[in-house]
């Protein structure tokens, strides 16, 4: 969506600060195939713009989380590898294999619902073993590994299906030095060395997430897999800003100021009179609220820029709009409120409203909901 006329609220999404991002990471593993993570409509950012935005800076593959995102970017158009994760029984499987997806299996139920899948449409499965190295959700755990790796190979022995990739994720990348990721990797290259010895040949192995993408080169094996880092955000803000990884923020959230009204001391603001005027001053309203996907539990701390000036939201966030105290400055309505983007302005960033809700900046990029517009710039490469 591209519009210029006046908005209630919309999230502006710089595809050109996407492609940097991507090529920066790039940088980081410059011997690694990239998948650009797409999941979550790309982490609330637009699913198909950013996946195209990602492919024309260079990732190779495009990942998702469940079957019916890898599914709408074929049904997109786009073409080339794509990989999905999160499968549960009776999934869109056979719709898989005829979509050329590269499918992750950890159990021996996946496996037998793509090799059915595979039979019914007379076509090989592209599969990918995924090994729960730690992390203790998805994946094969170590004991059940042979026997998994013992019928993939059957399988492949009938032609329904070719091993792809192994692969598995981390729980501590984000945290430098955690000896859960040095645990991990071993185990990891226990499992691989098992798989290629039975006479499984991945194309790529691969466990690399965004935070050790930029933090762990002995983990980026044959393909690294960064999600939220593409969208400028860092993944793990202890260890570097954004600008300190060479990553811009990508969205930036934006609303018109509704109403611009005087309010005398003691003037309660919002339900539950949370906060009450100190003072004789002017409040603001901002036309979003949780129903848009800002997050409640940043009442009374979210920092917004109205007007040059930072202001902290007065009170509740409401279901459509929530207040901030402008502190007896009287701003025109329709003046632009800038939530979060990328900080050149001054204005707050992803990370300062995650700290003001005591979440972490993915939540609140992934969240922002469907009814606030993005409007994308710089689509073209050469904008």
């Amino acid at each position: 969506m591209n519009e210029t006329a006046p908005f209630r609220v919309r999230a502006e999404i710089d595809l050109a600060a996407l492609r940097a991002n991507v090529r920066a990471l790039r940088a980081h593993a410059p011997d690694a195939a990239f998948m650009a993570v797409v999941k979550a409509d790309g982490y609330g950012h637009g699913m198909v713009p950013c996946a195209k935005a990602a492919r024309e800076a260079g990732a190779t593959w495009i990942g998702t989380a469940t079957p019916e995102e890898a599914l709408a970017l074929r049904a997109a158009g786009l073409p080339g590898r794509i990989m999905c994760w999160l499968w549960t029984p009776g999934g869109p499987w056979r719709e898989g294999v005829e979509a050329d997806l590269d499918m992750s299996v950890s159990a021996r139920w996946a496996l037998e619902e793509v090799t059915a899948a595979a039979r019914e449409a007379g076509r090989t499965a592209r599969i990918q073993l995924k090994a729960d190295t730690g992390l203790g959700r998805n994946g094969c755990m170590p004991a059940d590994w042979p026997e998994l790796v013992d019928r993939v190979l059957r399988a492949e022995d009938d032609g329904l299906v070719t091993v792809t990739g192994l692969w598995s994720h981390f729980a501590c990348a984000d945290e430098p030095g955690h000896p859960s990721i040095a645990a991990q990797l071993t185990v990891f290259r226990e499992m691989v060395a098992y798989a290629e010895d039975r006479g499984i040949r991945p194309e790529v192995r691969h466990i690399a997430n965004s935070p050790a993408t930029l933090t762990l080169p002995e983990a980026h094996f044959d393909l690294v897999r960064p999600g939220i880092a593409m969208y400028g955000v860092s993944p793990s803000p202890e260890v570097g800003t954004s600008a300190d990884f060479g990553l811009r923020p990508v969205m930036t959230l934006t609303a018109s100021l509704a109403h611009v009204k005087r309010a005398p001391a003691g003037h309660g603001v919002s339900y539950g009179h949370h906060y009450v005027t100190p003072g004789e001053t002017t409040l603001g309203l901002i036309p979003a609220g949780y129903g848009d996907g800002i997050p409640r539990h940043a009442s009374g701390t979210a920092p917004v820029l109205v007007d040059g000036k930072l202001r902290t939201a007065a009170g509740r966030v409401a279901m459509d709009q929530f207040v901030v105290d402008l502190g007896g400055d009287e701003p025109a309505v329709g003046t632009e409120a800038v939530l979060f983007g990328p900080g050149d302005r001054g204005e707050p960033t992803a990370e300062d409203w995650a700290q003001a809700a005591g979440t972490i900046a993915y939540e609140i990029v992934t969240r922002i909901g469907s009814r606030v517009p993005r409007v994308f710039v710089h689509e073209r490469a050469d904008d």
